[in-house]
């Protein structure tokens, strides 16, 4: 008997869009994606009281969400998997594991996840590396079927380490849609994309993925940018945001979440959005 995902969808998509904001930055082993990360009871508390609709975290952070008696937290996003591919310096073998191999989802259930995250890593010259994210998939996807578990997939396309240090987004849409095909027809019940350059494109993305898209974040830019580059996404079809260092670096965190909020649920533009931070 197959479980329904539907009432842990309807957590993470309240009113139809979804902000997860990601604090899982340990498993990726870079010590710059720790900046802002440092007092972690702190940053989940900030992010409570900012009240995004969900918190992407790993399982020996998830306790400090958890663990909280409000009704109206955010929901728990778990991140299953950890890898190698961010660091500046490129590594003699690339890998990506899950953490539990044996119970894949053990701690999302015990955590009372709403969903869990995998990453599906495209990288040149790596196929074993993509052989390993295919495996870990196929895994996962085989237990969230059991438990009604929803699975987001994250295909992640990157340049080569000599481009840019830390095998940085390649944002070429050709690429992007043909990977996120490829997550949609592995059972992707929601997926985490990146940008594509010209977000005027995005639209295409939505298509292949045929279930809920969220945007990835990436790294820490100006905000006003980021705020009107989010708006043009949305309407383009995206249901939501995955955001990490552009909110847990900000100086005032609930701003910046008051106003992505606004973009996700209200369909504010870009000028509307900032208006929004500035009041926050």
């Amino acid at each position: 008997m197959r479980l329904s995902t539907k009432a842990r969808m309807n957590r993470l998509f309240t009113h139809g869009g979804c902000l997860d904001v990601a604090v899982d930055h340990g498993v990726c082993n870079e010590p710059s994606f720790l900046a802002g990360l440092e007092d972690m009871e702190g940053v989940v508390d900030t992010l409570i009281r900012a009240r995004p609709d969900a918190i992407q975290m790993a399982y020996g952070q998830a306790d400090l969400l958890q663990a909280r008696p409000e009704k109206d937290k955010p929901a728990l996003v778990m991140r299953l998997d950890m890898g190698n591919p961010y660091n500046a310096q490129r590594h003699r073998s690339m890998w990506a594991m899950l953490q539990n191999r044996d119970e894949p989802i053990g701690g999302a259930l015990e955590m009372d996840a709403a969903c869990v995250v995998v990453n599906l890593f495209m990288l040149p010259d790596e196929p074993e590396l993509f052989r390993q994210c295919v495996e870990n998939i196929s895994r996962v996807r085989a237990e969230c079927h059991r438990y009604g578990m929803p699975l987001m997939i994250e295909p992640l396309v990157m340049l080569p380490n000599e481009v840019r240090g830390g095998y940085q987004v390649d944002g070429d849409a050709e690429k992007i849609v043909t990977l996120v095909r490829l997550a949609s027809e592995m059972g992707a019940d929601i997926i985490k994309a990146d940008p594509t350059n010209n977000p005027e494109d995005f639209h295409r993305v939505v298509q292949a993925a045929r279930v809920p898209v969220l945007v990835r974040g990436g790294g820490k830019e100006d905000l006003k940018a980021v705020l009107g580059k989010s708006a043009a996404l949305m309407r383009q079809g995206a249901k939501g945001l995955v955001y990490g260092r552009n909110i847990y670096q900000h100086a005032n965190p609930k701003a910046v979440v008051d106003a992505l909020m606004a973009i996700i649920h209200r369909g504010a533009d870009g000028e509307e959005a900032w208006d929004a931070y500035n009041r926050g």
